[in-house]
């Protein structure tokens, strides 16, 4: 204790010339310029600015529901410290539709994460507090303190093999949180760039509302809409395009929070709202979230730090370092608190950089780097705390205080009595769901030029750069060897070629884990619409570089055995297509995916039958099984049989010889007119197959759980 003492008195010494030494009073805790009035500085508190619009806010300490619908919130008096916001931001006429809010209570929660942290598996240690309709609620913290953890925890999306001890009850109640209640924004955007923000809302709308009009749909949209304050952008496109430039990072944080919103949820869990946003654009947002909170929404979300103004927007706060919860309870007390643990905010300074200033133990190596330095009014005197002595003095502190009792009885209080059970609002149904996402990846596919339109002018320049070099070749025996070696590399390169598509699907892999996250869709729905979507593309890129290459290779000009070429070539870029989603649902990056495809290709082309006859392969491994895993085999011996079964080849005047002896020396094929099907057939069964492969993979999240290995040897 002689330690933590010295370290508070150094601390307060240090800051003496800025701030008080004695505890501030709790109406006077930083400084604010005063509009209008020069270089003057006055104390001001948060109750000094603007108040709301009285069409928006709430009666201060209300508890918001919805008629007919009782919640397990606090009496009136309970429900205080509702924050303050700058008035004149609010100025659009629109008032957002009240909703039911649910009080979240968390008590004694402890959560372990094998390899999350490098000396211990407890990532939350012993964490209580709550949340209450109509309030802004943070979680605030250094980098790897456990925000976005507990944030998960308190939403019910941890993975299984997180252990979770204590409880998390909603309205008095331990029950699951049923789809549409709640809604949970991760901290990345995952959005589809080349549609319009209205057309992204409403597709989501399709897939998780209920069966209802379609009309109705798109007046819930409108309302999202207006309630985020993008009415201004609805008919913009979201990643832009070359003739305009798309939106900036906090438009599109508030589509990706205005799409949880479309199901009107009890709670929001946001991590991070003010990720990479400027000061403006975090204002703009926190307003937006206040606003939002006065309709009766129980919002819950994380943050690093924040400016003094966005500060004042918070309800209560829940302050954590490395696990350890410091201190939770109204942002005024919170200042309070770390004055009478010794460590006064100083004037001009933001409370949350003080805060993350006092527990942030990177702030450390700062110390250590600075030791020795002198700037221009000495030594760096403000940074030489020790941030484990001030963890120690908080966390000391804070269970010792009345704010930690305070919050011990306001919670009994919230759980003694068990409130309403929080019902799902119902989802849409499967097929619908399909039908959606085909009809949404149809037409991002027609847009974006890089998923077919990009590969369809590649394709057609090949096929006009293969017609010109193997021009000409005719039909006598000496052509046979050229058009095999024509037909290989026109199978070969198609298919390397397909790789460019690969940036495109890693995209559309992510929206996918993102909308299953909040089980928005599902791997089964995801498998078919995405399958129905490509196959009118694929059919036009096969369709249009057969009609260039089978005539300028003088294939034998018969409509069946056209027919069939096409049916092959469209059967390879499906398996394809295939191939690269699998390879982008098990890998996260772009480079990593194109090098796997790349060496994929490769192999297939090794063992495919054009540089050694299948029987001469090596039987282990080459020929069993890598050879009969290599579609490129029974797409090149479908083609030949096509263009050689049933033909002769005139050796001398008298002598003629079939066609599969032509080829004996160049490839081997079967002399049954029936044997080029059935390698249609088995492509086809290859083509399944990798669908399958492919809805496994994201049945079981294996990309999930390659990255959590990825993480856990980072962290060893």
């Amino acid at each position: 204790m002689e330690e933590i003492q010295s370290s508070a008195d150094t601390y307060r010494s240090s800051s003496s010339s800025s701030s008080p030494a004695n505890p501030l009073p709790s109406t006077s805790y930083f400084f604010l310029r005063k509009p209008g009035s020069g270089p003057q500085l006055r104390p001001v508190s948060f109750e000094d600015s603007p108040e709301w619009d009285d069409d928006v806010e709430a009666e201060a300490g209300a508890d918001i529901r919805t008629e007919g619908e009782d919640t397990a919130g606090p009496s009136p008096e309970l429900n205080s410290g509702a924050g303050v916001s700058p008035g004149p931001l609010l100025v659009d006429s629109f008032q957002p539709k009240r909703t039911g809010g649910a009080t979240l209570v968390w008590r004694d929660l402890t959560i372990t994460m094998r390899g999350k942290r490098k000396y211990s598996d407890k990532v939350i240690k012993s964490s209580t507090g709550y949340a209450l309709p109509g309030t802004l609620t943070v979680i605030m913290g250094p980098a790897k303190s456990g925000k976005s953890t507990l944030l998960r925890t308190l939403a019910g999306l941890l993975p299984k093999s997180a252990k979770v001890y204590g409880e998390v009850l909603v309205n008095g109640n331990m029950s699951k949180l049923e789809y549409g209640t709640y809604g949970y924004v991760k901290k990345t955007d995952e959005l589809i760039e080349i549609l319009t923000v209205r057309e992204m809302l409403y597709y989501s709308a399709l897939l998780q509302l209920p069966e209802i009009t379609s009309r109705k749909k798109a007046d819930i949209v409108q309302d999202t809409i207006l309630a985020m304050s993008l009415e201004d952008y609805a008919d913009t496109c979201i990643g832009g395009n070359c003739y305009r430039r798309g939106l900036a990072r906090g438009e599109r944080r508030r589509i990706s929070i205005a799409r949880e919103l479309l199901t009107s949820p009890h709670l929001m869990f946001i991590d991070e709202p003010l990720y990479h946003l400027d000061s403006v654009s975090a204002l703009l947002m926190m307003v937006t979230l206040k606003k939002l909170a006065n309709t009766g929404c129980t919002i819950v979300f994380t943050m690093y730090q924040s400016s003094t103004e966005v500060f004042g927007l918070f309800d209560r706060i829940c302050l954590l370092s490395n696990g350890k919860e410091l201190f939770f309870g109204e942002t005024l007390a919170c200042l309070q608190h770390f004055a009478n643990a010794g460590f006064p905010c100083p004037v001009m300074q933001s409370p949350s950089d003080h805060f993350l200033r006092a527990i942030n133990t990177d702030f450390d190596r700062v110390i250590a780097m600075c030791k020795n330095w002198q700037d221009d009014q000495g030594d760096f005197s403000s940074v030489n705390m020790d941030t484990a002595v001030a963890i120690r003095t908080l966390e000391t502190t804070y269970k010792a205080s009345t704010e930690a009792a305070a919050v011990q009885a306001m919670v009994t209080n919230l759980t003694e009595k068990e409130g309403q059970i929080l019902k799902g609002r119902g989802s849409a149904r499967a097929l619908t769901r399909i039908a959606v996402l085909t009809w949404r990846s149809s037409l991002i596919m027609s847009r974006d030029f890089r998923y077919y339109w990009l590969r369809l002018m590649l394709y057609i320049l090949l096929m006009i750069c293969m017609g010109t070099v193997f021009a000409n070749l005719g039909h006598s025996l000496y052509s046979v060897r050229i058009r095999v070696a024509a037909i290989f590399f026109f199978i070969a390169f198609t298919s390397l070629m397909s790789i460019s598509g690969f940036p495109v699907h890693i995209k559309e892999i992510k929206v996918y884990t993102h909308e299953k996250s909040n089980r928005h869709s599902g791997a089964f729905v995801f498998s078919l619409g995405n399958l129905f979507a490509s196959i009118p593309f694929l059919f036009l890129i096969s369709l249009s570089c057969s009609l260039v290459i089978y005539f300028i290779l003088g294939m034998r000009s018969a409509f069946s055995l056209f027919m069939y070429f096409m049916l092959n070539f469209f059967m390879c870029l499906l398996i394809n297509e295939g191939l690269l989603m699998v390879i982008a649902s098990i890998l996260p990056e772009v480079f990593e995916g194109i090098l796997t495809m790349v060496f994929l290709q490769g192999i297939m082309m090794l063992v495919a039958g054009y540089f050694r006859l299948r029987d001469e392969l090596p039987k282990p491994v080459w020929k069993y099984p890598v050879s009969y895993l290599a579609f490129h085999t029974y797409a090149i011996e479908g083609l030949l049989e096509n263009e050689y079964t049933g033909t002769s080849f005139a050796v001398g005047q008298v002598i003629s010889i079939p066609g599969d002896q032509a080829l004996r020396d160049s490839y081997k094929i079967s002399s049954s007119r029936n044997a080029k099907w059935l390698n249609l057939l088995i492509l086809a069964v290859i083509a399944v197959g990798y669908r399958i492969i492919l809805f496994l993979f994201l049945h079981f999240e294996l990309r999930r759980r390659v990255m959590s290995i990825r993480c856990h040897r980072q962290n060893k």
